[in-house]
């Protein structure tokens, strides 16, 4: 394509990204992009434009030679894989914001791409309206990139945030986040931390060339943040956010995870708040880098859809440079996590399972440690995702190596033995 093509969509879905993006467009008439037909399943929901512009068979908008852009906005994944996969078939460019298709189906939608030379861009389906994936596509060699870090789940934001700045429960939070609009009436996925998982995938493969699933890491969401682990974090003058870590360990492999985490004062993503979503990147020579913007919402989601439309005028696409030309950076669970533990009944904490104990507070109804565990542990077994638990990392968390010396003061410490560094 170029800048003097007119772009002709053909869209499907019309929830609340499709209906924002048909407005987006409708107040951006330079961008010369005309939406053909909208692809819907419900036909007799009350709609706010004329019902000729809907129809319900899928063919009409893929076989359209006219349409030359296909943008889709649906919930279901594998319906969206087929529309996706069909469209790059027929040479079509597609402009996506559905994380899990993308994370499920990555390396056939990278062929797919090859094979039939049509652009496939998904900026929205990482961080909405914050252009992180086509940062870490353009800007960072490989090389020089060591970390990325952030906030990439607006839901779950919003709930941490009603829980400490107004001392709610969770499923109260909950409750406000789906009238707001920033949840679904079905929040699994995002508080179960699978969106932030499938969105980690990506980020994976644009930052470092990893093509990886969410089962090859460690993830976890916040449904089991209790109001007293925040009460704890305040005490601590910690903040609990659900972030995404990957982290480029000394033997050149990699830590990926997504799961709550206390954050100090002085880290940035202390002070994102709401459906705000943020990432910090660190490279060997830039140093730190932080993008933040809103990661919920229909007119945030549409910009980086609009975004993505605007770029095929100038025939951008994703060139893969990680993925294609350099060695792939392998996934590791080979390091230890540290840790804050709570239970609401002590036996459900096994001691054994850690290499060492810093802090243990035993009270009624609400027990917790602090301590270090290898990350292997928790990937090959579920017991700390039981109902009661709630696993939460500290500030820095990552451990490459444990001094076996240090582990012996400390549980002799705990013990209650005096000894001497």
């Amino acid at each position: 394509m170029d800048n003097s093509k007119q772009l002709i969509i053909g869209l499907f879905g019309f929830g609340t990204v499709g209906k924002g993006l048909y407005d987006v467009l409708h107040s951006t008439p330079t961008l010369s992009t005309t939406i053909s037909r909208i692809c819907i399943r419900h036909p007799d929901k009350p709609r706010s434009i004329a019902p000729e512009f809907f129809t319900t068979d899928a063919s009409a908008l893929l076989n359209d030679e006219q349409i030359n852009v296909i943008v889709e906005l649906i919930d279901d994944a594998d319906a969206a894989f087929e529309i996706v996969k069909t469209a790059l078939q027929k040479g079509k460019a597609v402009v996506s914001a559905n994380k899990k298709m993308i994370a499920e189906h990555f390396e056939e939608l990278l062929e797919l791409q090859q094979q039939y030379q049509a652009p496939f861009l998904y900026e929205a389906a990482c961080c909405a309206s914050m252009p992180i994936v086509r940062n870490l596509e353009e800007y960072y060699d490989n090389d020089l990139l060591k970390s990325f870090r952030g906030i990439i789940n607006g839901s779950t934001n919003f709930i941490l945030t009603r829980m400490f700045e107004e001392q709610v429960e969770f499923q109260q939070a909950l409750r406000l986040a789906q009238q707001l609009g920033f949840a679904e009436s079905d929040p699994k996925l995002d508080i179960g931390g699978f969106d932030a998982a499938n969105k980690l995938c990506i980020l994976l493969a644009h930052a470092f060339g990893t093509i990886t699933k969410p089962k090859q890491f460690i993830f976890n969401g916040i449904e089991s943040v209790s109001l007293q682990d925040a009460l704890v974090a305040k005490e601590k003058k910690y903040s609990i956010k659900l972030v995404a870590n990957a982290t480029k360990l000394e033997n050149g492999k990699l830590a990926a995870f997504v799961l709550p985490q206390f954050v100090t004062e002085q880290d940035d993503l202390f002070h994102v708040h709401n459906e705000f979503n943020a990432v910090i990147t660190e490279s060997a020579f830039a140093d730190k880098h932080f993008f933040k913007g809103k990661g919920a919402g229909a007119f945030p989601t549409a910009s980086a859809v609009l975004s993505d439309i605007s770029a095929l005028r100038y025939n951008y696409r994703y060139e893969y440079r990680k993925i294609r030309n350099l060695p792939a950076t392998t996934l590791s669970n080979d390091f230890y996590l540290k840790v804050f533990l709570s239970v609401d009944e002590i036996g459900k904490i096994n001691k054994d399972e850690f290499e060492w104990i810093e802090e243990w507070h035993n009270e009624f109804s609400h027990s917790w440690l602090i301590g270090v565990i290898h990350a292997g542990k928790l990937s090959e077994s579920n017991w700390w995702k039981q109902p009661g638990i709630s696993l939460i990392l500290c500030p820095d968390p990552i451990v490459e190596s444990v001094d076996y010396r240090k582990i012996s003061l400390q549980s002799l410490k705990l013990a209650g033995v005096a000894v001497s560094a």
